[in-house]
Protein backbone atom coordinates (compact mmCIF):
# COMPACT_ATOMS: atom_id res chain seq x y z
CA UNK A 1 0.00 0.00 0.00
CA UNK A 2 1.42 3.21 -0.86
CA UNK A 3 1.75 6.00 1.75
CA UNK A 4 -0.73 8.45 0.75
CA UNK A 5 -3.24 4.89 0.14
CA UNK A 6 -2.30 4.46 3.72
CA UNK A 7 -2.98 7.60 5.18
CA UNK A 8 -7.17 7.32 3.72
CA UNK A 9 -7.34 3.74 4.71
CA UNK A 10 -9.87 4.51 7.42
CA UNK A 11 -11.65 6.90 5.51
CA UNK A 12 -12.22 4.83 3.12
CA UNK A 13 -12.69 2.35 5.38
CA UNK A 14 -16.05 3.91 7.21
CA UNK A 15 -17.26 5.00 3.54
CA UNK A 16 -17.56 1.12 2.74
CA UNK A 17 -18.79 0.54 6.14
CA UNK A 18 -21.31 3.25 5.89
CA UNK A 19 -22.02 1.72 2.59
CA UNK A 20 -22.52 -1.97 3.72
CA UNK A 21 -25.07 -0.43 6.78
CA UNK A 22 -26.92 1.71 4.31
CA UNK A 23 -27.49 -1.19 2.36
CA UNK A 24 -28.63 -3.48 5.07
CA UNK A 25 -30.86 -0.93 6.27
CA UNK A 26 -32.52 -0.85 3.00
CA UNK A 27 -33.12 -4.22 2.42
CA UNK A 28 -34.62 -4.01 5.93
CA UNK A 29 -36.63 -1.57 5.49
CA UNK A 30 -38.41 -3.78 2.36
CA UNK A 31 -39.77 -6.11 5.72
CA UNK A 32 -40.41 -3.24 8.34
CA UNK A 33 -42.56 -1.37 5.69
CA UNK A 34 -44.96 -4.69 5.54
CA UNK A 35 -44.90 -5.63 9.06
CA UNK A 36 -48.04 -5.58 10.98
CA UNK A 37 -49.15 -5.40 14.53
CA UNK A 38 -50.11 -8.84 14.95
CA UNK A 39 -46.62 -9.89 13.21
CA UNK A 40 -44.90 -9.16 16.02
CA UNK A 41 -46.21 -11.45 18.81
CA UNK A 42 -46.92 -14.24 16.40
CA UNK A 43 -45.45 -17.34 17.77
CA UNK A 44 -43.91 -19.40 15.18
CA UNK A 45 -43.01 -22.52 16.87
CA UNK A 46 -44.26 -24.17 20.44
CA UNK A 47 -40.54 -23.37 22.07
CA UNK A 48 -40.01 -19.64 21.09
CA UNK A 49 -38.81 -16.26 23.12
CA UNK A 50 -41.02 -13.35 22.85
CA UNK A 51 -41.73 -10.08 24.78
CA UNK A 52 -44.22 -10.55 27.18
CA UNK A 53 -46.34 -7.50 29.23
CA UNK A 54 -45.18 -6.95 32.49
CA UNK A 55 -47.99 -5.92 35.39
CA UNK A 56 -46.48 -2.52 35.26
CA UNK A 57 -47.50 -2.59 31.53
CA UNK A 58 -43.76 -2.53 30.23
CA UNK A 59 -42.99 -5.24 28.10
CA UNK A 60 -40.12 -7.67 29.16
CA UNK A 61 -38.36 -10.12 27.03
CA UNK A 62 -37.41 -13.75 27.63
CA UNK A 63 -33.86 -14.11 28.50
CA UNK A 64 -31.44 -16.85 29.98
CA UNK A 65 -28.05 -15.98 30.84
CA UNK A 66 -26.61 -18.80 29.18
CA UNK A 67 -28.05 -19.86 25.85
CA UNK A 68 -30.28 -22.79 26.01
CA UNK A 69 -30.17 -25.94 24.21
CA UNK A 70 -32.23 -25.93 22.22
CA UNK A 71 -32.37 -21.89 21.31
CA UNK A 72 -36.12 -20.83 21.34
CA UNK A 73 -37.18 -19.33 18.01
CA UNK A 74 -37.50 -15.74 18.35
CA UNK A 75 -40.27 -14.00 17.69
CA UNK A 76 -40.67 -10.57 15.40
CA UNK A 77 -41.37 -9.09 18.70
CA UNK A 78 -38.31 -10.36 20.62
CA UNK A 79 -35.91 -9.84 17.28
CA UNK A 80 -36.96 -6.28 17.29
CA UNK A 81 -35.97 -5.76 21.36
CA UNK A 82 -33.01 -7.69 20.86
CA UNK A 83 -32.08 -5.29 17.59
CA UNK A 84 -32.49 -2.56 20.00
CA UNK A 85 -31.00 -3.99 23.06
CA UNK A 86 -27.49 -4.63 21.06
CA UNK A 87 -27.95 -1.00 18.80
CA UNK A 88 -28.90 1.40 21.83
CA UNK A 89 -25.60 -0.41 23.70
CA UNK A 90 -23.33 0.01 21.15
CA UNK A 91 -24.83 3.82 19.93
CA UNK A 92 -23.77 4.57 23.72
CA UNK A 93 -20.45 3.71 23.23
CA UNK A 94 -20.41 5.17 20.01
CA UNK A 95 -21.22 8.70 21.64
CA UNK A 96 -18.75 7.96 24.50
CA UNK A 97 -21.64 7.37 27.06
CA UNK A 98 -21.95 5.14 29.74
CA UNK A 99 -24.00 1.70 28.49
CA UNK A 100 -27.16 0.55 29.62
CA UNK A 101 -28.13 -2.11 30.71
CA UNK A 102 -30.14 -5.02 29.00
CA UNK A 103 -32.70 -4.42 31.84
CA UNK A 104 -32.70 -0.76 30.51
CA UNK A 105 -33.93 -1.07 27.19
CA UNK A 106 -37.23 -0.97 27.04
CA UNK A 107 -39.46 -2.77 24.08
CA UNK A 108 -42.18 -0.07 22.76
CA UNK A 109 -44.80 -2.43 21.22
CA UNK A 110 -45.70 -4.27 17.93
CA UNK A 111 -46.54 -2.36 14.91
CA UNK A 112 -45.86 1.65 15.01
CA UNK A 113 -43.86 1.93 17.72
CA UNK A 114 -41.35 -0.65 17.80
CA UNK A 115 -40.59 0.31 13.52
CA UNK A 116 -40.44 3.56 14.62
CA UNK A 117 -37.95 2.91 17.88
CA UNK A 118 -35.99 1.43 15.08
CA UNK A 119 -36.04 4.33 12.99
CA UNK A 120 -35.02 6.38 15.83
CA UNK A 121 -32.02 4.21 16.70
CA UNK A 122 -31.14 4.40 13.12
CA UNK A 123 -30.76 8.22 13.03
CA UNK A 124 -28.88 7.80 16.37
CA UNK A 125 -26.39 5.50 14.53
CA UNK A 126 -25.80 7.71 11.65
CA UNK A 127 -24.92 10.53 13.66
CA UNK A 128 -22.75 8.38 15.59
CA UNK A 129 -21.11 7.27 12.42
CA UNK A 130 -21.20 11.09 10.99
CA UNK A 131 -19.06 11.90 14.19
CA UNK A 132 -16.13 9.42 13.73
CA UNK A 133 -12.76 10.42 12.84
CA UNK A 134 -9.90 8.16 11.29
CA UNK A 135 -8.32 8.26 14.60
CA UNK A 136 -11.84 7.23 16.38
CA UNK A 137 -11.91 4.12 14.09
CA UNK A 138 -8.64 3.04 15.16
CA UNK A 139 -9.10 3.38 18.97
CA UNK A 140 -9.92 0.44 20.75
CA UNK A 141 -13.82 -0.42 21.38
CA UNK A 142 -14.89 -2.26 24.16
CA UNK A 143 -18.20 -3.31 22.77
CA UNK A 144 -19.27 -6.31 21.90
CA UNK A 145 -16.41 -7.49 23.12
CA UNK A 146 -15.73 -6.92 26.90
CA UNK A 147 -14.44 -9.55 28.12
CA UNK A 148 -12.49 -11.42 24.82
CA UNK A 149 -9.75 -9.78 22.80
CA UNK A 150 -9.77 -5.99 21.88
CA UNK A 151 -10.90 -4.54 18.72
CA UNK A 152 -11.24 -1.03 17.26
CA UNK A 153 -14.17 1.19 16.75
CA UNK A 154 -14.04 0.05 13.13
CA UNK A 155 -14.45 -3.77 14.15
CA UNK A 156 -17.84 -2.80 16.14
CA UNK A 157 -18.99 -0.84 13.17
CA UNK A 158 -18.34 -3.78 11.27
CA UNK A 159 -20.57 -5.99 14.04
CA UNK A 160 -23.68 -3.39 13.76
CA UNK A 161 -24.07 -4.13 10.26
CA UNK A 162 -23.35 -7.97 10.84
CA UNK A 163 -25.45 -8.15 13.51
CA UNK A 164 -28.04 -5.97 11.83
CA UNK A 165 -28.17 -7.98 8.63
CA UNK A 166 -28.68 -11.35 10.67
CA UNK A 167 -31.90 -9.83 12.68
CA UNK A 168 -33.09 -8.30 9.33
CA UNK A 169 -33.17 -11.59 7.52
CA UNK A 170 -34.87 -13.25 10.60
CA UNK A 171 -37.44 -10.39 10.86
CA UNK A 172 -38.02 -10.96 7.32
CA UNK A 173 -38.26 -15.02 7.64
CA UNK A 174 -40.44 -14.86 10.04
CA UNK A 175 -42.44 -12.37 8.26
CA UNK A 176 -42.81 -14.04 4.78
CA UNK A 177 -43.66 -17.47 7.14
CA UNK A 178 -46.61 -15.96 8.81
CA UNK A 179 -48.02 -14.04 5.92
CA UNK A 180 -48.14 -17.84 4.05
CA UNK A 181 -49.26 -19.58 7.04
CA UNK A 182 -52.53 -16.73 7.87
CA UNK A 183 -52.88 -15.16 4.65
CA UNK A 184 -55.34 -12.25 3.81
CA UNK A 185 -59.02 -13.46 3.39
CA UNK A 186 -60.56 -12.61 0.48
CA UNK A 187 -63.42 -9.99 0.21
CA UNK A 188 -65.97 -10.10 -2.21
Amino acid sequence: MTASRKEHAPRYALGLLRWQFDLTWSLFEYHLEKLEPDDFLWEPAAHCWTVRRADDGTWVPDWAESEPDPVPVPTIGWLSWHIGWWWSVAIDHAHGRTPRERSDITWPGAGKPAVEWLYGLRADWGRALDRLTDADLDSTAPFPWQNGPRHTVAHMVAWVNAELMKNAAEIGQLRLQRAVSHPPTATG
